[in-house]
């Protein structure tokens, strides 16, 4: 249910009938209701009193809150790589790099996605701290949907690639401001683009 809703293929509003999804997925109804219960505290659902559940609707506020987080913690992560990144994570950076170029060239928003996770795990992992890993994870499904959203924009995509480079140059370069000012400036165009996006839809 969870990747359903992140990947768009349950749309905001749409009910979450436990009998329906019950029955397409051949389980009870326990765990369907068990999952909605996760989906809601997650933020990705919300139960309407005599109407039941429905996928939540992308709000500003939800937004800028999972964004402002990660900032944060993207930016931290990004100063500890450029200490403890080693020369083979560097050159697995290098090839989710090129993972991403070719997804871009095919258009393929899964892939698309999927190929920026990795490489975002690969400076997270780099940092060697459990303590931020777990919480960079711990956001991951929340900052998936919004992922999404801001690489279906396809003339972002030139300048999410650009940043990427300029990433993997100054994390190379043992340069933590510059590392940090980039990774900065990357979020908070993710950020104006999904914003942009929210009011549109509202």
């Amino acid at each position: 249910l969870r990747q359903a809703i992140l990947r768009g293929e349950l749309k905001p509003g749409e009910r979450l009938m436990e009998l329906q999804l019950a029955s397409k997925l051949g389980v009870s109804r326990t765990p369907i209701r068990e999952a909605i219960r996760m989906l809601e505290q997650e933020g990705l659902a919300i139960t309407i009193p005599r109407k039941g559940a429905e996928v939540a609707r992308m709000t500003l506020k939800d937004m800028e809150d999972v964004l402002e987080v990660r900032e944060a913690l993207d930016e931290l992560a990004a100063r500890i790589a450029c200490d403890k990144i080693t020369r083979e994570q560097l050159i697995t950076l290098k090839k989710t790099k090129e993972e991403f170029v070719k997804s871009v060239e095919e258009g393929d928003i899964k892939k698309l996605a999927e190929a920026d996770v990795r490489f975002h795990d690969v400076i997270y992992n780099s940092t060697d701290n459990t303590k931020l890993i777990t919480l960079l994870n711990n956001l991951r499904e929340q900052m998936y949907r919004y992922r999404v959203e801001y690489l279906k924009k396809a003339e972002v995509r030139p300048q999410l690639l650009a940043e990427h480079d300029e990433i993997i140059k100054y994390i190379t370069e043992g340069n933590k401001e510059e590392a940090a000012r980039v990774v900065t400036r990357h979020i908070e165009n993710q950020a104006l683009t999904v914003q942009d996006v929210i009011r549109k839809k509202s």
